[in-house]
């Protein structure tokens, strides 16, 4: 004989419940698979596979749960609502296969259990001769149908909540987007150096590389060496000191008096600067 331990509390109530309903071994082993998903937060609804109107939640088997022998269907849910079971149990010779669909996932668990190794057919009137190897038994339901449940919701609601997205290809980066300004103390000239001729179609030839230097070349950094203009030329008095900034572009007051190096400075002029209907 195998007495149910007290952790077991409340399977001899329900055992005593559904006791005027049970005949068989396989009604008394229904009654421990139902006690064991209650317990693990389900309510009852009802027997067959479509909800009926006396439909309620209840911790009790519900009536005409041992009608059909041949097989038994138990709906549940879970107590917050969140998930519904289907249960089916179909006796096979000294077996009995259950059978756990989740309706949300549609995810499936079975179970195949000997009814002579946990059931004791001769004592069904009497709640501690009729079940034997509880802990075995219980072991069996919760590593065969409870756990395998309960890792795929955990699983569906952990790849729900923390999403992982991968880098960003070349592809997605915007290449329009207008980096953030960062401004500094000292100010870099927006090239790498000033006299370097070779930079020459540096930005055409990789445009987001950062490059600096296009098709036109400025020949004021052509890395040949020029005359320096003087802005105090056409007035009577020099400029005070700081009255043009270093490298400022400037247009001096007057006639230069000497010509420079380089190309005029109207050597790229407008389009249609020649047109007089413009």
């Amino acid at each position: 004989m195998s007495k149910p331990p007290a952790l077991m509390a409340g399977l001899e109530v329900l055992f005593a419940s559904a006791a005027p309903a049970m005949s068989c071994a396989q009604d008394a082993l229904v009654c421990f698979l139902h006690w064991e998903v209650v317990t693990h937060g389900y309510y009852g609804l009802g027997a067959g596979d479509q909800p009926g109107p006396s439909d309620k939640k209840s911790e009790l088997l519900p009536a005409g749960w041992s009608n059909n022998k041949d097989l038994y269907v138990l709906r549940y849910e879970s107590k917050d609502g969140s998930r519904k079971l289907l249960v089916k149990a179909v006796p096979v010779e000294n077996s009995m296969i259950i059978n756990v669909l989740e309706y949300g996932s549609q995810q499936v668990t079975d179970l195949t259990l000997n009814l002579d190794d946990f059931i004791s057919a001769e004592d069904l009137g009497d709640f501690h001769r009729t079940y034997k190897n509880s802990e075995e038994l219980r072991s069996r339901i919760i590593s065969g149908i409870i756990t395998p449940l309960h890792e795929q919701w955990d699983k569906a609601s952990e790849s729900s909540t923390h999403r992982e997205f991968p880098p960003a290809t070349a592809r997605e980066v915007d290449p329009l987007r207008i980096p953030p300004h960062h401004p500094h103390t000292s100010r870099q000239p927006p090239w790498s150096d000033p006299l370097g001729p070779f930079a020459v179609g540096g930005e055409d030839l990789d445009p987001f590389g950062f490059q600096r230097g296009g098709m036109i070349v400025d020949p004021l950094r052509s890395g040949f060496p020029r005359a320096l203009i003087d802005p105090s030329s056409g007035l009577p008095n020099r400029l005070p000191p700081g009255a043009v900034p270093p490298g400022a572009r400037f247009d001096p007051f007057g006639p230069i008096g000497t010509s420079p190096s380089g190309p005029n400075p109207d050597h790229l002029p407008p389009p249609g600067f020649d047109d007089m209907y413009l």
